[in-house]
């Protein structure tokens, strides 16, 4: 577990997700800002579950006492094949530099079990987000109609042996 912050940011803590953590992430998915209109069918219907969070390192960004504590933010890495595959903000907690603590921590997890890159598939309106933080500009992956009926475009981070 670990605490940030900086003299414009309210504190956090990111700590791994666990069970009950699981309604709250799924509303935080379906609830996206960044998923509405056109891209609704992407996380119409979609469910982090229990399970989930068992099989993949996932870590929740939870909010201090001006927060009440909610959980703010997720990710969750997959070690096999290597791939951020889903980091969400609480539409009312972006641009407070969520997002970016969210990825430096991802980052040392992946450093931590040994990887030295992993894939993300981004959302079209997140790509500004991920060339920020540091990813690479790898491809494009195919629709996957119906729920995801465009393309998106793939990245990779590279991670530090630091």
């Amino acid at each position: 577990m670990s605490s940030r912050t900086s003299p414009t940011r309210r504190p956090i803590t990111i700590r791994r997700a666990v069970a009950r953590d699981a309604k709250r992430l799924t509303r935080l998915v379906r609830s996206s800002g960044a998923y509405q209109g056109q891209y609704a069918s992407a996380v119409a219907g979609y469910r982090v579950g229990p399970d989930y969070l068992d099989a993949h390192r996932a870590f929740v960004a939870v909010g201090a006492d001006e927060d009440g504590g909610r959980v703010l933010g997720f990710y969750s890495l997959v070690l096999d094949p290597p791939e951020l595959d889903l980091l969400f903000v609480a539409d009312e907690a972006q641009g407070r530099g969520i997002g970016r603590q969210l990825v430096e921590h991802m980052r040392s997890e992946a450093r931590a079990a040994g990887l030295d890159r992993l894939k993300v598939v981004s959302h079209r309106p997140a790509e500004d987000f991920y060339h920020r933080v540091g990813a690479v500009r790898t491809g494009t992956a195919l629709a996957n109609p119906p729920a995801v009926p465009w393309d998106r475009p793939e990245f990779e981070f590279r991670i530090s042996s630091e």
